[in-house]
């Protein structure tokens, strides 16, 4: 199945599925209770029209948060059927509903970011390297030697892999400072690694880069970096593609 190759959040997916579930169940409620009933993809389109809103956004563990204010949607709506006779009242509840399901929304947001910390911690370098069957190494500058990746010590290393600080100023210094020549940079992560996949479901895009010494990686996600040390190498003498 497609599905299982694509790298897709799946503790959003999941709550949201659930999240609609619950809005489908409430509406079916709202529904039976009416003595003439709409047609269901209208009933559809004014619950989609309700969730329109006036909003606040705020950013929580690197996820944005809408918490709506203002049913705008629901406001339209009722302009727009308090003329025809019987119209407002029909579907006066499932106006409110699609503006309610904001908070469906919002709460199946909030369980999700606890529990996909629980299962994909972003301080374990294994949530972002789960899959190296296909990965490589590519020498992204030229103080970058031969060298390519051993496989069976990383996945046996992961889990040794320690969290350290990321000292921005001092790699800055060591790199483009202290040098002799001022054409020569000293770049501390000239290894790129490549056609590595993350674990499945968690939904993570990130870059990986090895520090020169090959102990060291810094992983590089859209919201922020990780840097992580080990004992040992992860590069091995040999030759790669430039």
């Amino acid at each position: 199945m497609l599905l299982w190759n694509i790298n897709f959040n799946i503790i959003v997916f999941l709550t949201e599925l659930i999240a609609w579930a619950i809005i489908g169940f409430i509406a079916f409620r709202i529904y039976r209770k009416l003595s003439i009933k709409p047609r269901i993809w209208k009933v559809g389109l004014v619950i989609l029209f309700g969730l329109f809103s006036f909003s606040i956004n705020w950013t929580m563990f690197d996820t944005l948060i809408r918490i709506s204010i203002l049913p705008l949607g629901v406001w339209i709506l009722y302009a727009v059927l308090k003329g025809k006779e019987g119209r407002w009242q029909t579907y006066r509840g499932f106006a409110w509903l699609g503006f309610w399901a904001n908070y469906i929304f919002l709460a199946a947001t909030l369980i999700a970011l606890p529990i996909h910390q629980a299962i994909y911690p972003e301080e374990k370098p294994s949530t972002y390297i789960s899959d190296i069957s296909n990965a490589s190494i590519i020498k992204t500058h030229p103080t970058g030697n031969k060298m390519l990746l051993n496989k069976d010590l990383l996945i046996s290393q992961l889990d040794t892999f320690d969290q350290d600080r990321i000292m921005s100023d001092v790699w800055y210094e060591e790199t483009y400072m202290n040098t002799d020549d001022s054409n020569k940079i000293n770049e501390r992560f000239p290894y790129l690694l490549t056609e590595v996949k993350s674990k499945w479901g968690s939904g993570i895009n990130s870059t990986i880069y090895i520090e020169e010494d090959g102990a060291g990686i810094l992983i590089s996600t859209a919201d922020r970096q990780y840097y992580f040390r080990s004992d040992s190498s992860v590069l091995k003498e040999g030759r790669q593609s430039e």
